[in-house]
């Protein structure tokens, strides 16, 4: 069975960083229910299936329309289309009106957004665990040293 996979429980550098990736990439797109794509996504990546569900949640109702009003405005500038913030409504059903109009800058934008972000986040939580291992192996020497 997939969910057996010893990668998709257990945390190391590489299965973390790449869960915290895909979970970022995934808060990005604006679609349904994000978590289960993190996690259909997250088994045949083989990464970290908790985290990558976990980080879906940095687009929550409070994150996501700033989220989405961003990478509207990078796929808008990508495009070279003209933004149609008037008459903007931070509402669902402003967006439902709208999507049509919007709906290709949006995406692209997310893409685009969720990409960068998701990479930052590998990149950070490598760095961090490489940070946590120097320390921790400075600390081990330190107290192997016979004291003076």
């Amino acid at each position: 069975m997939l969910l057996h996979d010893p990668n998709l429980w257990h945390l190391n550098r590489h299965t973390v960083a790449g869960g915290v990736a895909l979970g970022l990439f995934i808060a990005f797109i604006p679609m349904p229910m994000q978590m289960l794509v993190a996690a259909a996504f997250a088994i045949p990546l083989r990464v970290n299936l908790p985290i990558a569900v976990a980080m879906v949640w940095v687009s929550n109702p409070l994150t996501m329309p700033p989220m989405f009003f961003f990478s509207y405005r990078i796929g808008t500038w990508f495009i070279g289309s003209p933004v149609r913030d008037r008459g903007f409504e931070p509402s669902l059903e402003w967006f439902w009106y709208e999507l049509g109009n919007i709906w290709q800058p949006l995406y692209l934008g997310s893409i685009i957004c969720g990409g960068l972000v998701g990479l930052a986040g590998y990149g950070l939580v490598h760095m961090i665990w490489r940070l946590h291992i120097r320390s921790h192996l400075r600390r081990r020497r330190a107290r192997r040293r016979p004291a003076e």
